[in-house]
């Protein structure tokens, strides 16, 4: 499960992306970056394959210094682990950045057009196609939250989106479309906060916004303002959260019932996660360590379950006896 963090305030963002990017560590991930607008306008990227301590270690002594950026840690999917692959990317002409969960499930119709009209890409992912339909939203004379809407409104999937860009240089832009992960906002004092789960936020403050599927939102140090992808303005209110820790984890949901059916799309996407291989269309299960020879043997598969976990089961049985052919 991918994490995402963004700040835009008065103090460094580079520290401040770190820490909330270690205290979503919990969610699993292959790679990290950063992405801070400099006071001259310039969007320095760093990004480490491994643990988050190999992008402590590349930065040190280096921070990039502003008060605006966005961070993300990445569970691969398309494309292997890789400091290419990891997020913040890019546009064609450096000029915003994106980070993203989920899985955009039309990404090489999408890459083919955008390729055709003379676009770039660097990367062997699904989510660079997002920074460069931006891109060219901006290019048709669009400002950037209209580009950005433009940009959601073409993506197949379940998506949480955050953007950062030299054409609006005090704001970051976030999209929630689906359960690839929530987007929640956090007030501060003369600053704003964005994350993909609240213990980022928590050190900072209490008062939070949560995205609804749909919804986006325009960050600046003084507010947020939000809309539906469609255009139409939005009245959200903060809501202070509760100090103790189970009110902190149920977040916007009445309880936890409901909070574990409504991410059950999200269980789903980290199950597949670097396991399911799309762009080869094959499966990669690193944890079964079996060699293939031994694989031939196998006669018969046996799956065990109780309740809910039995239906599975049972679908599963399934599609080993009618698709694969393997006797369970």
């Amino acid at each position: 499960m991918c994490g995402i963090v963004g700040y835009v305030g008065q103090r460094p963002a580079a520290p401040l992306l770190l820490e909330g990017l270690q205290r979503l560590e919990y969610r699993g991930y292959d790679s990290s970056g950063i992405a801070v607008l400099s006071p001259r306008g310039e969007i320095a990227v760093h990004k480490a394959v491994g643990k988050l301590s190999a992008l402590h270690a590349s930065v040190q002594g280096r921070l990039p210094s502003g008060t605006v950026g966005i961070g993300h840690t990445r569970w691969a999917t398309h494309g292997k682990p890789s400091v290419l692959n990891a997020h913040p990317h890019f546009d064609c002409a450096h000029e915003l950045v994106v980070i993203h969960n989920g899985i955009v499930e039309n990404y090489m119709a999408l890459k083919a057009e955008l390729e055709k009209s003379g676009h770039a890409f660097r990367s062997e992912t699904d989510t660079e196609v997002v920074p460069h339909l931006i891109e060219a939203g901006l290019r048709s004379g669009l400002d950037m939250a209209s580009a950005v809407r433009q940009a959601a409104a073409r993506l197949q999937g379940a998506h949480a989106i955050m953007v950062l860009g030299k054409a609006s240089p005090g704001e970051l832009v976030a999209v929630r479309t689906g359960n690839a992960g929530g987007v929640v906002v956090g007030y501060g004092d003369g600053e704003m906060f964005v994350s993909s789960d609240l213990p980022a936020l928590l050190p900072h403050t209490r008062k939070v916004v949560y995205l609804a599927s749909r919804e986006m939102a325009v960050v600046t140090r003084d507010g947020a303002r939000y809309a539906s992808l469609d255009g139409a303005p939005l009245a959200k209110s903060p809501q202070v959260l509760a100090m103790d820790p189970i009110s902190a984890a149920k977040g916007s949901y009445k309880h936890f019932m409901l909070k574990e059916i409504m991410e059950q799309p999200e269980g789903l996407m980290d199950t597949i996660r670097g396991r399911a291989l799309f762009g080869d269309s094959r499966v990669e299960l690193d944890e079964v360590n079996i060699a293939p020879e031994r694989l031939k043997q196998i006669e018969r598969v046996l799956l065990v379950g109780m309740g809910t976990s039995l239906h599975s089961a049972m679908i599963g049985r399934h599609f080993m006896e009618q698709i694969a052919g393997i006797p369970a």
